[in-house]
Parts: structure tokens; C-alpha cells; sequence
């Protein structure tokens, strides 16, 4: 899984000092993530044959026909929140408006002597057609919502991993948490996943004190990581002329913690893979 995580770090080497770079792309899923876990998930996102308009009736068709720009599906306000030295996000390199976006966002205050508090934001989203030979879209979310979720809890070196199934975010939605110690600092790790139709949104979240400077508080992380990913569920059903509401979809899938629970083995989700 490894080096499913590369591209991450590519993505936040060039808005983070070099010094960082390692701590904050160790966390996660994002840019990785929005590629999928294994090339047959990103088969199934970009669809190899017809999309689900194609699908034959025996299918059902994927509610959802496309993407928003991944660098504004949080508001300003969320942004100056969770990356306040950092809103101005950094789109990923594999977009494709029809089935994956990613963007991220990278924020160091730094306070000289007194150390720095440093963050790091990951969204990616990746939308699943229906075909004839993969099954719907929304059943194909499903399951990469829980590879994601199973990914998240298995990162090396993960310490104290929490998995908090959450209610009211899409169609369903797991977070997982993590301390990573790093040469840097204590690392506070958050992988929220949600899936809302045939989409599945990805959010990592990460904060360190660096130099002496207090590690944050992960309960707070853990919120503001929640709230964001609300948003983001949000962006995704209007973008699609939805209501924001984050309706739940029918039928496939299970409740967050059945459908997303293997045992919690700490994984690359969360402080690696963003």
C-alpha cells in the first residue's frame, strides 16, 4: 500500500518547507486516495467502458453524473479554520472533472522560538459509474468507502487508532483517528470518509506543535475534521442539484460501522496517505 501513498507526497512537497514535507504527506488518503485503492478501484471510477447512462436495465444508474472543483467545496471560513495560513488550496494533478478531484492545503504559524503549529488538509472525491460488469455505481462506492475506512486503520506506527462511525454526513460516514510520532513532532491524525450516492469523499486532517510549540488538541482536530467533511458531502449532492442536506441513499449499503469495520489494524490512510 505503500506506494499507493506517493503521490501524496508529491502533492504537499511544494507548498510545505522541506523539513515538513515527510510528516505531513505520512499522514493520509487524499491524492493517492482519489486514485483509488488498487487499480481496480480507479478503473471503476473512470469507467472503462460506458458510464451509467449505457448501463443496461438489469443496473441501476448512478445518481450522481459528475464532480465539483475539489479546492471549493470548503468554504473560506472552514478553510481559515482548520489551515489558517494555507487556504489557498493546491489542486491535484490526475483530475478528472467526471470521476476524481483532489486539492490540498498546507499551513505552518510560525511563532520563531516559541515553535510553530503546523496543518495539513487533504479533500479528494471520486465518483463511480454503474456498468454492467462492476455493478452500480453506488454498490461499487460502497465498497471502496470501506477499503478507505479499512485503509485509515492499518497505517505503521499508528498509535491510540479510534474509528468513529458518523451519522447525518451522506449516505454513510466513518472517522478515524491517530497519534504518529515523527521526527518532527507528535502528529494528530484524522481520516474522515463519507460516501453519498455513488461518490466517496475523502478528508485527511493533521496538526503538529513543532519546536516546543503545544501538540493540538485531537478532539478538536477530530471536530473540525467532521464539519468540513459535512461541507464537502454537501458540495458534491448541489453540484449535482441536490439538496445539501447529505441525503441517504437507498438500498446498497450498510450502516457506517458494519459496512466499514474489519478489525481496527492501524493502516495509511490517516498521517501518510493524507
Amino acid at each position: 500500500m505503500r506506494g499507493k501513498r506517493l503521490s501524496r507526497v508529491l502533492v504537499c512537497a511544494a507548498a510545505v518547507p522541506a523539513v515538513l514535507i515527510t510528516a505531513a504527506c505520512s499522514s493520509g488518503s487524499g491524492d493517492s486516495k482519489s486514485k483509488g485503492t488498487g487499480s481496480s478501484a480507479q478503473q471503476s471510477a473512470s469507467g472503462g467502458t460506458n458510464p451509467s447512462a449505457s448501463a443496461s436495465p438489469s443496473v441501476q444508474a448512478a445518481a450522481y453524473k459528475k464532480l465539483p472543483d475539489a479546492c471549493a467545496v470548503l468554504s473560506k471560513k472552514t478553510l481559515t479554520d482548520l489551515v489558517p495560513q494555507g487556504t489557498s488550496g493546491k489542486k491535484g494533478s490526475s483530475d478528472d472533472p467526471s470521476s476524481r478531484a483532489s486539492c490540498s492545503w498546507s499551513s505552518l504559524d510560525n511563532n520563531g522560538v516559541k515553535g510553530s503549529q503546523f496543518r495539513w488538509l487533504n479533500v479528494s472525491l471520486l465518483r463511480f459509474d454503474s456498468d454492467t460488469t462492476r455493478g452500480s455505481g453506488e454498490a461499487q462506492a460502497h465498497t471502496y468507502f470501506g477499503q478507505q475506512v479499512k485503509d485509515a486503520k492499518a497505517v505503521d506506527g499508528a498509535k491510540n487508532t479510534k474509528e468513529i462511525p458518523l451519522s447525518g454526513t451522506g449516505s454513510e460516514a466513518t472517522a478515524v483517528r491517530y497519534d504518529l510520532q515523527k521526527k518532527e513532532g507528535l502528529f494528530k491524525q484524522q481520516t474522515v470518509v463519507a460516501r453519498v450516492e455513488n461518490v466517496v469523499v475523502t478528508l485527511d486532517f493533521n496538526g503538529a506543535g513543532l519546536a516546543g510549540e503545544k501538540t493540538p488538541d485531537a478532539d478538536d482536530l477530530t471536530n473540525s475534521a467532521e464539519q468540513a467533511i459535512k461541507e464537502a458531502v454537501g458540495a458534491v449532492s448541489s453540484a449535482n442539484g441536490v439538496s445539501s442536506s447529505g441525503g441517504s441513499s437507498s438500498g446498497s449499503s450498510a450502516s457506517p460501522s458494519k459496512s466499514a469495520s474489519s478489525s481496527p489494524s492501524p493502516s495509511k490512510s490517516a498521517a501518510n496517505k493524507g
